[in-house]
């Protein structure tokens, strides 16, 4: 199991949007996120700043074909396409990020 996080920005004009979606994902995101090997995850929300922080445990062996298979997913791509405009990428992120990914520095049990 690895332990993965993640951050981006959150629009200030789209946090009660954000949130509502939220508390009512769908099914079959849920589903799509387990079939993928990832677990445990949470999303975070630290206002005035609007960051989002994105937290999961992975545990399958190859996240990039997992993540592969996530983004094929049409059902995916919809929620996707509701969530994504209420974001606001880092302008540090990697080449080819939406949220950009985090290195852990400390952990215990």
């Amino acid at each position: 199991m690895q332990r993965m996080a993640m951050v981006i920005g959150l629009k200030a004009d789209k946090v009660a949007d954000y949130k509502r979606l939220h508390a009512n994902v769908w099914s079959e995101i849920l589903d799509q996120i387990r079939k993928c090997n990832i677990h445990n995850y949470s999303i975070y929300l630290k206002e005035p700043e609007n960051m989002l922080f994105g937290y999961w445990e992975y545990s399958g062996d190859n996240f990039e074909a997992d993540t592969a298979l996530m983004a094929a997913d049409p059902r995916t791509k919809e929620w996707w396409a509701l969530t994504d405009p209420c974001q606001q990428p880092l302008k540090t992120r990697k080449e080819g990020e939406m949220w950009a990914m985090m290195e852990e520095v400390f952990h215990c049990d």
